[in-house]
């Protein structure tokens, strides 16, 4: 049985100082309760916190961490990189080597410009598109989050779409009347809204799998006719890959799936962890930012040297070792399978979804396909289940709401130690 009392601590110091105690709202434990766990290191497919306590991980920093927590090649650069310098302000032959590094992987990324996190990405790449067509609004889909710019926490609906009512408190009445709203996998729903605002929309944002409303995966046609009608309405197609670039493919989501984006956006996984993102695409859509064009984007830390260097080691031993990815897709599917085979025997409603080495469960009799169908499941039982895997040493992510994320460190033993953490887990509830 894990105890927290040194996280408990530490959580009632937090509050004094940080707003809820944490960074990130995430992190508090406020979706399933209780403290949230505080973590002094972790290794490979383990994070240990403050206590010593271990637990297997299925979070992955949220994603980057592909090869496992402590990667030595990452950490030996890293470590070379800092005795050399860790800002410039300033050009580096790191910055190009990490761009035709992923042009190299992503064949439809001509122009790529780096940044300091996914949500700067997203911004940006809305920006451009925004000043390409010279277009105001654009589509997003419930339940996909792209970050934390304003026009990004806009809900549509008939109360948002009205002028002056905000979801989120600072968030414009401008905002809110440019931001356009769709349940994902609804293609019908997208066709309708682009014939009400026809020459009016920039772009369509989707995340191509998304990751923040558990692991939701797209149906067949669903981004082929998001492809279609951009092409169609002369709209900017794009992909936010900040998820699922260079874990589901080595070229992401497009290579996996098969589609095409305009533009697209990546995160901390091409900085191995290491706070960073990237937003990229077609030359001619790409040329429009500054200083080749008049769409504005700064960063004195875009392109930090000890980001790319962390980031270029890890994409290049990614492609060196395909088969690297191959095997974290099984190691998934293994437990994926495993799973199902407990959860059956167990015999209440539950669903498993599985891309890659994404994966999420939902305690729900329907196909979870959007928001709304996972916010239908019955996520108070998915609350006890995360907090009796918990204490058991299995970290899931602390919301019904996101996708659990694997890495090539973890070992058979790990996988199977999870799924009979499960099992009595589920036994509990």
């Amino acid at each position: 049985m894990y105890t927290y009392e040194s996280s408990r601590s530490l959580f009632e110091r937090a509050q004094k100082s940080i707003p809820g105690g944490v960074n990130s709202p995430v992190r508090a434990f406020k979706s399933v309760g209780g403290t949230p766990v505080f973590f002094e290191k972790a290794t490979g497919a383990y994070l240990y916190d403050v206590q010593g306590q271990r637990y297997i991980d299925y979070i992955a920093s949220w994603g980057p961490m592909i090869l496992g927590h402590g990667y030595e090649p990452v950490i030996k650069a890293v470590q070379q990189q800092v005795e050399k310098a860790t800002s410039f302000g300033a050009p580096t032959e790191l910055e190009i080597e990490m761009a035709e590094l992923i042009k190299s992987m992503v064949p439809n990324v001509d122009l790529i410009r780096m940044v300091n996190s996914g949500t700067e990405a997203c911004m940006s790449a809305l920006r451009v598109a925004r000043g390409y067509t010279g277009r105001n609004k654009f589509i997003k889909f419930e339940g996909c989050y792209h970050g934390h710019a304003d026009p990004f926490l806009v809900k549509a609906g008939s109360g948002v779409a009205t002028f002056n009512i905000q979801t989120v408190p600072g968030i414009t009445a401008g905002a809110a009347n440019d931001t356009l709203t769709c349940a994902y996998n609804d293609l019908a729903a997208v066709e309708q809204l682009v014939a009400s605002h026809r020459g009016e929309i920039a772009a369509i944002i989707v995340e191509p799998v998304a990751g923040n409303m558990g692991c939701i995966i797209p149906e067949p046609g669903f981004l082929e006719g998001l492809r279609r009608i951009c092409d169609e309405e002369q709209m900017i197609l794009i992909f936010d890959e900040v998820m699922n670039g260079f874990r589901l493919a080595l070229g992401g989501a497009q290579e996996r799936l098969g589609i095409d984006a305009d533009l697209v956006t990546y995160g901390k996984v091409i900085g191995a962890g290491m706070p960073v993102g990237a937003f990229g695409g077609k030359q001619h859509i790409m040329e429009m930012v500054a200083p080749l064009g008049g769409v504005y984007q700064a960063g004195t830390l875009s392109g930090n040297p000890v980001a790319m260097t962390a980031g270029l080691t890890l994409l290049k031993v990614l492609k060196e070792h395909p088969e690297l990815l191959a095997e974290l897709d099984e190691k998934t599917t293994y437990l994926k399978n495993g799973l199902d085979r407990v959860l059956q025997a167990w015999g209440q409603p539950y669903v498993i979804n599985q891309l890659g080495s994404m994966l999420s469960v939902h305690f729900s009799g329907q196909p979870v396909v959007n928001f709304a169908t996972a916010a239908a499941a019955d996520n108070a039982r998915f609350n006890r289940f995360f907090h009796a895997l918990l204490k058991r040493g299995i970290y899931l992510p602390p919301s019904a709401f996101e996708s659990w994320f694997l890495n090539n460190a973890l070992t058979k033993e790990d996988l199977d130690q999870t799924i009979q953490a499960v099992k009595e887990s589920l036994d509990e509830l």
